[in-house]
């Protein structure tokens, strides 16, 4: 179930705000449960054995830093286990996690999360437009990588899953989990003279399209490896807060300055505008007899279910509905019985005749009251 949109609080500890450091470490004094969602890039451990060559011989600006070297799987594993022990404290109880990895790290990730009782929702695929060539051709040329979307534990019942944004972004059709997204590059790309910033600077696009789904205006983003701010930015632009953990100091400064140059958004309070607009699972809830309660409906009435004139149960004071048969039941039940199906939701089947002798959905009688 979707968390509800909520109005825009204050937050009691220090937000918009970026940190110098080991992220475990700066991660522990945070107050518990108290991130709405965290978006983590760690490193991929790639494992790079030699030095990779284009066919004319020059050198590939591969990922050799030494943030993403690690003696073995088993610390690569230690140093996975605890950083996500440290996001799954501060998370709140209906937040939710991103990761994003390589084939190189993602499934010894994704087995730690379940271990630590993390609840996977999503894999998604990104799939690269522009991806680096397999110079040597000894292999598929790896055109994707992995984002998981968990719950912070199986019983949590609510989380932020904003539903119908995903399917407006996406031309009114239901969001896929294979999101098709070019490389960071261009004016995007961060350099410092002339030489790329950070060597595996995520899109903004990416950003984008995770934050808008599965998070709130006003809520709190952490990223505890936040390179060159691209999550920063984002969370910006859509009037989330963020907090930002980066233990090299040359890109935190890079990302500062980048955050910098972003004015705040305006009409902040217009939470439509950066994609809180409720839909029904998250609109406050109505029941059907407060429709009798408030003379949208009367006790008599006939509905129709699915606009069919044949089909009428009349309405009874107490809410419920009478078939022809005399069975009587909700809304929901009585047009179960109709279809002769285990379930129906009818606010979408069961019609009401206007003055003029057509068909219309109880449901729009709803979202009157609802206005």
């Amino acid at each position: 179930m979707p968390r509800r949109p909520k109005a825009l609080q204050s937050i009691p500890f220090e937000v918009d705000r970026l940190y110098l450091g080991d992220c475990i470490a700066i991660m522990n004094t945070l107050p518990a449960a108290s991130v709405d969602l965290v978006f983590a890039d760690p490193p991929y451990n790639l494992q790079l054995q030699n030095t990779l060559l284009r066919p004319n011989r020059s050198v590939v600006d591969a990922v050799d830093d030494a943030w993403d070297q690690f003696e073995d799987f088993a610390a690569y594993d230690r140093f996975t286990r605890a950083w996500l022990s440290a996001c799954r404290r501060v998370l709140k109880d209906d937040g939710t996690i991103w990761v994003i990895g390589s084939y190189h790290n993602i499934y010894r990730v994704g087995a730690i999360l379940q271990d630590l009782g993390f609840w996977l929702l999503n894999d998604i695929t990104w799939i690269k437009r522009n991806p680096m060539p397999n110079f040597r051709g000894v292999r598929f040329t790896n055109a994707h990588e992995t984002l998981l979307w968990c719950k912070k534990s199986k019983d949590q019942k609510k989380y932020t899953f904003n539903y119908h944004a995903m399917k407006m972004a996406n031309d009114e059709k239901q969001m896929r989990s294979d999101w098709e997204i070019p490389l960071c590059t261009g004016r995007e790309r961060i350099r410092v003279d002339g030489e790329k910033l950070h060597a595996t600077q995520k899109p903004e696009a990416l950003l984008y399209r995770v934050l808008l789904a599965s998070t709130l205006p006003g809520d709190v983003v952490l990223d505890p490896f936040f390179g060159s701010g691209t999550t920063g930015a984002v969370a910006r632009k859509l009037n989330r807060r963020y907090i930002g953990i980066e233990r090299d100091e040359r890109y935190l400064r890079a990302a500062q300055a980048r955050l910098d140059g972003i004015p705040q958004p305006d009409q902040v309070d217009d939470a439509e505008i950066y994609g809180s607009l409720p839909d029904r699972r998250t609109a406050p809830r109505i029941p059907f007899t407060a429709l009798l309660e408030n003379g949208l409906l009367t006790p008599g009435q006939r509905l129709y279910f699915d606009a069919d004139h044949d089909r009428p149960a009349v309405i009874l004071a107490d809410g419920s509905l009478r078939l022809p048969g005399g069975e009587r039941g909700s809304i929901h039940k009585a047009g179960a019985l109709v279809e002769g199906q285990p379930g129906c939701n009818g606010w979408d089947r069961w019609h009401f005749e206007d003055e003029y002798g057509e068909l219309h959905r109880i449901d729009a009688l709803r979202a009157l009251l609802r206005g």
